[in-house]
């Protein structure tokens, strides 16, 4: 059950991150000087997909991240 907990907590953190720098990412991309302008819903769509593929790729690394 630790086990579990442990790779929960790290996927998490990692899939936050993940999106925290996609949004980041994709506000300063699209070049537009103030917050009204800006595609929210380009701005989230995008960073949910980057969490969605942060957390499968979590699957796959977290045993090797342990060793």
């Amino acid at each position: 059950m630790d086990k579990l907990k442990a790779y929960g907590n790290y996927s998490i953190e990692r899939a936050v991150k993940t999106v925290a720098q996609t949004a980041i990412a994709v506000i300063t991309g699209s070049q537009v000087l103030n917050v009204v302008d800006v595609d929210w819903t380009q701005v989230v769509g995008i960073s949910a997909l980057a969490g969605i593929m942060s957390l499968l790729t979590s699957v796959l690394v977290y045993d090797k991240a342990g060793k």
